[in-house]
């Protein structure tokens, strides 16, 4: 009898061994505003720390780069996958959203439909998955400034970007090696961002704050 070579047939085997690839902790879902920024900074992290691509999805938003275009895009990608991506249909135990304050007119409806989704999905093992916002105010840049600056007022999403630039210099939107220029001082970066996080948070805007410091210590601190 001839092999069963079709498209779904390869698609199964291709499931098989991804499944198998799988490291003990749990899967990760984050999808971002930006297209390249957030997840080339990512994969940075993943293939830094030599995560399991199987266990860690990460995915910029295809309905739109607005907060609550990317918190609908993380909830349409858990619930029905995306089998072009090879990614399964509730396949995550956490799922985050990562955009930034900006000027976004739906950054709050963004943050509060992710807190409402929190608990209340149900993965491939019946179990809730989390549902988390990743937001940054004024924009994701702050994080890696951060590295560098002790920031504690508000600040204009275009003196981060100056000020970052005096210390990385070849810094640019969108380009790779964002995780390896700043990766030597990300212990100070998160304690100045968990600093930041106990005075104020995503709806104390225009204060300075940012949930990555969240996403990147899970990150980096998982082994398995």
């Amino acid at each position: 009898m001839a092999r069963d070579n079709s498209p779904k047939e390869r698609q199964r085997k291709q499931l098989e061994r991804k499944v198998g690839r799988r490291a003990s902790y749990d899967r990760i879902l984050i999808v971002s505003e930006g297209s390249k920024t957030e997840p080339n900074y990512f994969r940075e992290i993943r293939a830094a720390y030599r995560l399991h691509t199987a266990n860690i999805e990460v995915q910029p938003s295809e309905l739109g780069t607005s907060p609550i275009q990317v918190v609908k895009y993380a909830k349409e990608l858990f619930d029905h996958g995306d089998r072009h991506k090879q990614i399964q249909p509730r396949a995550f135990e956490q799922v985050y959203a990562v955009f930034d304050r900006d000027a976004h007119p739906t950054y709050f409806d963004a943050l509060r439909q992710a807190e409402s989704l929190d608990g209340k999905l149900r993965n491939d093992n019946k179990r809730p998955a989390s549902f988390k916002a990743i937001a940054s105010v004024p924009s994701f840049e702050l994080w890696l400034l951060l590295h560098y600056e002790d920031i504690q007022a508000p600040i204009h999403r275009d003196e981060v970007m100056q000020r970052l630039k005096q210390h990385i210099p070849a810094y640019e939107k969108g380009a790779d090696g964002s995780f390896a220029m700043t990766r030597d001082r990300i212990e100070i970066a998160i304690r100045r961002a968990q600093a930041l996080a106990a005075k104020f948070n995503g709806y104390t805007d225009p204060e300075p704050y940012t949930a990555m410091v969240d996403l990147v210590a899970l990150l980096t601190t998982l082994r398995g």
